[in-house]
């Protein structure tokens, strides 16, 4: 869901922490659930909670939670990225770098609840799984 600047709210903020939260917590518990399954299987699963920026409403500020699989060598073999909060300058509706004349600040958050978001990390475990013991 798209967010113009005008609508950046204390409450909007502490949305996104929240669900930045919740997602850091869920792809960490699907971690410690599932790695040593895929560690016996000479796989390794990893779970990571990116962020870059520090204020959720200042350009550049992106959060996402990344779940991955590699091989023993460490090569990838699969990768899911989910965008939780993303906020820049747009300009005739591609992203800017800086703020130019007739620029607006945006900001998309997930539309998703976290418990579907988990639900769907869930499945693209199993899935892979069950391609794995195939």
């Amino acid at each position: 869901m798209k967010y113009f600047h005008r609508t950046f709210t204390s409450e909007l903020k502490g949305k996104i922490h929240r669900i930045e939260k919740e997602l850091k917590e869920q792809i960490e518990k699907l971690l410690r659930e599932n790695k040593a399954a895929f560690s016996k299987k000479g796989l390794k699963l990893e779970a990571e909670f990116n962020q870059e920026g520090r204020d959720v409403f200042q350009p550049g500020y992106r959060s996402s939670i990344s779940l991955g699989i590699s091989d023993k060598r460490g090569d990838l073999i699969d990768v899911k990225i989910i965008k939780i909060w993303e906020c820049e300058y747009f300009f005739l509706g591609m992203p800017v770098s800086k703020k130019n004349p007739g620029s607006k600040l945006f900001g998309e958050l997930l539309d998703e609840p976290s418990q579907e978001i988990t639900t769907e990390l869930e499945q693209w475990i199993a899935e892979f799984w069950d391609e794995l013991t195939n």
